[in-house]
């Protein structure tokens, strides 16, 4: 049996999921199985993961159910006793699983390892831009607050501590549920916060950008109502776990996760929602935003030119600026 599982949902990705798996497939450390679940498509995906021939590479085929359904569907089928993640479109570093194993072989109190993050654009150059997340003493209120675990092809996890948070809904008499399959969005952050709240495995990062995490600039604001009513759905379904902890961090939590909005928002040049969602980060708290004042005072400002001017204004502001919105 391989000691770690690479479980990779594929929808639609015939374009990007060959560069993925030649990522995966080129892993310093070697002892490892690569679980493609291939979620429904309907293009050229399941042939180009066949091309590849190679033992280590296992297809599983099954009708849409979304991306929490595709990695659940994964992690049933994974043989290994670390289970990490990589979706379709995004890369890893040679050395990131052999950093994975070697920290959850050292920290057996560690459930989920995760890394920083390059971002990289559809033709996989670099933005200059990366997620350097707190990597020690992660709590459950920063995994709320800042999801320091960053994106859902950064974790390395281990069986066990996957096994502590499965569940089993009624109409599914046959097959545990890890990540919740009822949200489309948010659902990584869900399972994050849901293992830091109910058990007692360590979330910690280990050192270097190891994911590769692309981002499509287009679009990006078109789904924030969607993905902001899916964070508090989310926050509704947790709350009875713990609802101290909820009416002691939401406040500060909802004002970042609009201010993450804004930023999307001011990327795809939506001036009209980059102003809702930074004068929404600001009403729900204020005193959360001035943590972190730097990164809210250019939100804002950009913002409140892209509304005002226009993004041509907005580009020669930044231009001046010397910085780039995230």
């Amino acid at each position: 049996m391989p000691k770690a599982s690479i479980i990779v949902p594929a929808y639609n990705v015939a374009g990007t999921i060959r560069e993925t798996l030649q990522s995966l497939l080129a892993q310093s450390f070697s002892d490892l199985e690569i679980v493609v679940v291939d979620d429904g498509s309907t293009d050229r995906t399941v042939s180009v993961v066949r091309s590849f021939g190679d033992p280590r590479i296992r297809l599983v085929q099954q009708p849409n159910r979304g991306l929490a359904g595709a990695r659940n569907t994964g992690i049933n089928h994974a043989r290994g006793d670390y289970i990490g993640f990589c979706d379709s479109d995004d890369l890893w570093r040679a050395g990131k699983l052999a950093a994975h194993v070697a920290h959850l072989d050292r920290n057996p109190h560690v459930g989920l390892s995760f890394s920083g993050s390059e971002l990289i654009d559809t033709e996989s150059k670099g933005l200059g831009l990366a997620q350097r997340p707190r990597l020690r003493g992660i709590s459950a209120a920063d995994v709320f607050l800042y999801n320091p675990v960053g994106n859902g092809s950064s974790p390395v996890m281990r069986r066990a501590a996957l096994a502590a948070i499965s569940f089993r809904p009624a109409h599914e008499p046959l097959r545990d549920w890890y990540f919740d399959e009822r949200f489309r969005q948010s659902e990584d952050i869900e399972c994050w916060l849901r293992l830091a709240l109910t058990t007692d495995w360590v979330i910690e990062g280990v050192t270097g950008l190891l994911t590769r995490y692309r981002v499509v600039t287009g679009g990006l604001s078109a789904g924030t109502a969607r993905q902001y009513a899916s964070w508090e759905a989310l926050v509704e379904k947790l709350s009875p776990l713990a609802p101290d902890f909820f009416a002691r961090h939401a406040p500060a939590a909802r004002a970042f996760q609009h201010r993450y909005l804004a930023r999307r928002a001011v990327s795809s040049s939506d001036g009209e929602e980059a102003l809702h969602r930074i004068r929404a980060a600001w009403s729900s708290s204020p005193r959360a935003l001035l943590r972190t004042p730097l990164k809210s005072a250019t939100t804002t400002v950009a913002a409140l030119v892209l509304g005002a001017l226009g993004p041509d204004v907005l580009s020669v502001f930044a231009r001046a600026a010397g910085r780039r919105l995230a």
